[in-house]
């Protein structure tokens, strides 16, 4: 594949996942909610999401998720319960310092199927791989060892930017020194998840 055309892709995704949406408000808010705990699997969820919809586009099939409107409904709304599930924790989370923060195991896999549900239903997403990487690829010519590439490319930007996003929300979190200022950031998260299933809710 052209590398041009491969740093144009990358360009696009970098902008188009760096912009604030459902999927980055809830990676942030679960983060001063909870710290790292769980971040990485719900990241994971996130770009393999990505790469399905990836999938679908360089092998034909975004004409065929278009089409299964039900389907794509259902997971938005699958989206919408999550975060709404996830605002509710995050309110009533407990005011622990990070400091004091025990790092138990956590339901990895739900929180990975979490994330890539929630971009699956994610209507941004689908409008960047059913119409902005066709004009950007020649996605006629792809084939595996395209998609393989492009996969690679997606991993890498999206891996990168939502690590800056969780270093972020890790540094704000450890700024906060007293169960009072914990609390009202849990809240904030709460409230920031809502915002997100709002969001979602209505696209």
């Amino acid at each position: 594949m052209d590398p041009l055309a491969l740093a144009g892709f990358a360009a696009a995704l970098a902008l188009s996942t760096a912009s604030p949406g459902p999927t980055i408000a809830a990676l942030v808010a679960r983060v001063l909610a909870r710290g790292r705990h769980g971040a990485a699997a719900f990241c994971a969820g996130l770009i393999l999401g990505d790469l399905i919809w990836l999938a679908a586009a360089v092998f034909g099939l975004a004409l065929l998720a278009e089409a299964a409107q039900p389907v794509l409904a259902a997971l938005k709304w699958a989206g919408v319960v999550f975060l709404l599930w996830l605002a509710w924790k995050a309110w009533t989370a407990p005011p622990v310092l990070p400091s004091d923060t025990p790092a138990p195991p956590g339901p990895g896999g739900r929180l990975a199927l979490a994330g890539t549900t929630l971009t699956l239903g994610n209507p941004k997403t689908m409008l960047f791989y059913t119409a902005i990487t066709p004009a950007l690829l020649d996605l006629g010519a792809a084939g595996a060892a395209e998609f393989a590439a492009l996969g690679l490319v997606l991993a890498l930007v999206y891996a990168a930017v939502l690590a800056a996003y969780v270093a972020m929300a890790l540094r704000a979190r450890h700024l906060l020194r007293s169960t009072r200022a914990i609390r009202a950031a849990n809240r904030c998260a709460g409230a920031a998840m809502a915002g997100a299933a709002a969001a979602v809710a209505t696209r």
